[in-house]
């Protein structure tokens, strides 16, 4: 009987996960995530770690991503667009603790992705460490941290459900169409418990599990 619950709370644990990466811009899919279809020789992002859905009790994330036919160039950074050649836009969000049930019901329902739930960048100095402090020095904290190579170390992340892009960008920031996105996450320490949110909205999970 207690190996039938724990099961049950697993599988609705990640029916909660599936349901907020569909509102919050994700892949339904809590699977490792996969290459779509792709053209051969066409630049290509897929982030291998943390793979979509995943639930860990450690409060860092390292993020690594396979680039292909796409050129890393830290030399020139911020200098002008070179075909097939440029650097990487990470952008980490987090799913706010508390929505509106049905807010997040009009997220999920829209066709064209329009009214999803953005929520706090951890795209910062303090969490994103040397990625975030160039992040501040160009302008675009807050936005998304820019790497030159294929992985970024975010820390001190509180406990909740986390959305990340990963953008192939050229040598002068602007952003490419090839992208890739996950979802994880970071679990309670054992005693705690998610605060208790303002009347009419609910904790982000129970509104997600409501919807199932």
């Amino acid at each position: 009987m207690r190996e039938r619950t724990a099961i049950v709370a697993a599988v609705a644990l990640t029916a909660v996960a599936v349901a907020l990466a569909v509102a919050f811009g994700g892949k339904e899919s809590a699977e490792p995530a996969q290459a779509e279809s792709r053209v051969p020789g066409e630049p290509a992002v897929e982030i291998i770690s943390p793979r979509n859905g995943a639930r860990q009790t450690a409060r860092a994330a390292v993020v690594k991503v396979q680039v292909e036919n796409f050129q890393l160039a830290p030399h020139q950074f911020g200098g002008e667009p070179q075909l097939g050649e440029g650097h990487l836009r990470f952008s980490l969000h987090r799913v706010p603790d508390c929505v509106d049930a049905k807010k997040l019901q009009d997220a999920i329902n829209s066709p064209l992705g329009k009214g999803r739930l953005v929520g706090k960048s951890f795209d910062y100095s303090r969490y994103a460490g040397p990625n975030g402090a160039l992040a501040e020095q160009i302008g675009t904290a807050g936005g998304y941290s820019p790497g030159t190579r294929p992985e970024i170390y975010y820390h001190a992340l509180p406990p909740g459900f986390y959305r990340l892009i990963v953008n192939l960008a050229q040598n002068n920031g602007a952003a490419t169409p090839t992208h890739d996105v996950t979802n994880f996450q970071i679990l309670q320490p054992p005693g705690h418990h998610a605060k208790t949110c303002e009347d009419g909205k609910v904790p982000s999970a129970k509104a997600a599990a409501r919807l199932d």
